[in-house]
């Protein structure tokens, strides 16, 4: 999370054979949510040194195509694959990654995404990719029960970056200790990846996690849902100097934290629409 420091710079500077999945219950069946879609995230964890995670990041791309505007993923570089090659330009691993994957698992083989944070019957969180589409299609069918807006103002000359998120209760919550997370994301950064033909260093590596403006394991805001029905929060960041800023993107999502981790919603926006 940024120290108070820079939100202090900030206000002078200015303003990334298949299984058949079980039936899920909605939290809350049949209630009225109007025209807000559910939005489902992705998680897909990868490394540099994975030869098999190409294939995962392209069944990705494909299912982001297929449900165009409704499934939300970001690239985590965390795990033993994760450290850069001597000749890699980039170390995409962050704190924020490790702490990720702490928190939902080491997978036990790649490619390995984990679908909403949700534990499924008879699987872990770490999801393989057969069963990617199947639990997607599944979380798309449950009414949302909250909605997370996001907007944002950016200023080319200084890179700072202002987030403002609010979240929006539509009905009754399964508990009290919800929280909001919120990513920074760069798209399409060309470096080194090993390949089932070999290391290459023309890779576009897609969605990758660069930095969050939360803790890993989220802000708590559950407070704030049950008293006002809303919770508003404002993030000041300012984008370094090495990322392009036309393929940057805010992910911010609201999920519950302790026994079950469950995403509720997903947002996201590009930093120049």
């Amino acid at each position: 999370m940024r120290p108070i420091l820079i939100s202090w710079l900030f206000a002078f500077a200015f303003f990334a054979c298949e299984e058949i999945p079980p039936v899920i219950t909605p939290l809350e069946p049949g209630s009225n949510t109007g025209n807000i879609k559910r939005r489902v995230f992705i998680e897909e964890f990868t490394g540099v040194r994975c030869v098999n995670c190409p294939a995962g990041t392209s069944e990705i791309l494909n299912l982001l195509e297929l449900y165009k505007g409704q499934l939300i993923s970001v690239g985590i570089h965390a795990g033993s694959f994760s450290p850069p090659y001597p000749d890699s330009k980039y170390d995409f691993r962050t704190t924020e990654g490790d702490g990720i994957i702490n928190l939902l698992g080491k997978p036990l083989g790649y490619p390995s995404a984990v679908v909403n944070r949700k534990l499924y019957d008879g699987f872990d969180l770490q999801l393989g990719r057969s069963l990617w589409a199947g639990f997607i299609a599944q979380e798309l069918a449950i009414p949302p029960v909250v909605e997370v807006s996001l907007s944002t103002t950016y200023n080319a000359i200084t890179r700072g970056l202002q987030v403002n998120v609010e979240v929006e209760s539509l009905q009754a919550l399964p508990q009290e200790d919800i929280r909001l997370s919120v990513m920074l994301t760069e798209d399409n950064i060309v470096d080194v990846q090993l390949t089932p033909d070999g290391k290459t260093s023309t890779y576009s590596h897609r969605h990758n996690l660069r930095d969050m403006l939360t803790p890993f394991d989220g802000e708590p805001i559950g407070t704030d849902l049950k008293s006002k029905k809303k919770a508003t929060r404002s993030y000041p960041f300012f984008i370094p100097a090495a990322w392009i800023e036309k393929n940057c993107s805010v992910v911010a999502f609201a999920h519950l934290a302790g026994s079950k981790l469950d995403i509720l919603q997903v947002s996201e926006v590009k930093l120049i629409k």
